[in-house]
């Protein structure tokens, strides 16, 4: 693919949609974010987590970060309905090069090219991964 900007992460990420219980799409989100900036990557991820759960149409979402929970990595969230703790989408915070990608997944069947418009509409560098 010529608009991918790092083809490993593409790869990486393709292979976290793997087949499993329900089918995955998602996005890579390049930022020129360093870990210095921890109150702009948590301000970030909020800001996507609004506009994925807008997309995904099972109402607002909160960002559970699994600090409690062993089955979790550090830089690693999720995003749960506030109705009732359902799955909306996944994260992945990773350092590339001294900046970090932020990689989000979720169902196949959220808009995907309007998540995409959207996340770009901000100003930001995005890779769809189908």
């Amino acid at each position: 693919m010529s608009d991918v900007l790092d083809e490993d992460l593409y790869q990486r990420t393709k292979a976290f949609l793997e087949p499993g219980e329900i089918e995955l799409a998602g996005v890579i989100v390049h930022t020129d974010l360093t870990s210095d900036e921890d109150l702009e990557m948590h301000e970030l991820t909020v800001e996507l987590n609004d506009v994925i759960a807008a997309h995904a149409g099972k109402g607002e979402a909160y960002i559970y970060a699994g600090n409690d929970d062993s089955r979790f990595a550090s830089n690693q969230f999720q995003g749960l309905t506030l109705e009732d703790d359902e799955f909306v989408w996944e994260c992945q915070q990773l350092l590339r090069e001294g900046t970090f990608d932020l990689v989000f997944y979720y169902e196949a069947d959220t808009d995907q090219e309007a998540i995409v418009e959207e996340i770009e509409g901000m100003g930001h560098r995005v890779t769809p991964v189908p």
